[in-house]
């Protein structure tokens, strides 16, 4: 099956450079491996039931995002425990320490995901 995604030139050249590094044989190779792995870390946290404590970690441009942002934090105010912010060039980080049940921890991690101006996403639960 083909299929087509809209990508920056430098993104572009920056994936082409990596999976050509560690030696892959192609482009379509990487994309299907970073497919699998995309598709293993929705499955994990799919599968977390019950209360958990753990924190979600994500990098954004702040003038995208940040009010939004301060909705969604008061909206998950019942699972979110602690914040801390740091700044990592022109974007920002930040770590949202979460307690309470899986089924929330994971709307929250979802909603984030949505975001135009939210890079990367990443969770950990106990």
């Amino acid at each position: 099956m083909r299929t087509s995604l809209a990508v920056s030139e430098a993104e572009l050249e920056r994936f082409d450079a990596t999976w050509r590094a560690e030696g892959l044989e192609s482009r379509s190779r990487a994309i299907r491996e970073a497919m699998a792995e995309y598709i293993e870390r929705h499955e994990l946290l799919e599968a977390i039931e019950g209360p958990v404590v753990g924190a979600v970690v994500f990098d954004y441009e702040h003038e995208a995002v940040i009010r939004r942002l301060h909705g969604v934090q008061h909206e998950y105010q019942d699972i979110i425990v602690s914040t801390s912010h740091a700044h990592h060039g022109e974007w920002c980080l930040e770590t949202l320490f979460v307690d309470g049940d899986a089924d929330r921890v994971r709307g929250l991690v979802y909603e984030l995901k949505d975001f135009d101006g939210v890079r990367r996403v990443r969770s950990m639960v106990l």
